[in-house]
């Protein structure tokens, strides 16, 4: 595994909790399937400040243009992110009688189904030299 994975790795896992603590936060107040899209986000911004400096060595191109594609990229993401906290959640969880944290590990194993495709997507897209 080479160094730059595994700072995506560990970068991600760190951006994926504050989702997660968002998520816990956005929960309190509005349904499960509204806060897992509202915390994305939060985590999102944290994850490309992160990757951009520490991961693929960016910060000398213009960052609009990085953090549009890194959205975009996200945004396809976030899709995958959602159909497998609710399908989990709400649908494989109560079939099985699995109840204990049901959404947050619902929600913690949504985050990192799309680490590889992510990985390489930021890669050659996202923080693609010009």
């Amino acid at each position: 595994m080479s160094r730059e994975f595994l700072l995506f790795v560990l970068i991600g896992a760190f951006a994926a909790t504050i989702n997660l603590l968002a998520r816990l936060l956005f929960s309190l107040a509005i349904p499960f399937e509204i806060s897992v899209i509202l915390a994305y986000p939060v985590g999102m911004t944290v994850a490309f400040v992160l990757n951009r400096y520490f991961v693929f060595n960016a910060g000398g191109s213009a960052a609009t243009g990085q953090y549009v594609r890194f959205a975009l990229v996200n945004l396809l993401a976030l899709v995958q992110i959602w159909l497998v906290s609710v399908g989990l959640a709400r649908y494989l969880f109560p079939a099985i009688g699995f109840v204990w944290h049901s959404e947050t590990i619902a929600h913690a194993i949504a985050l990192g189904s799309p680490i590889l495709t992510s990985y390489f997507a930021h890669k050659y897209f996202s923080f693609r030299t010009v």
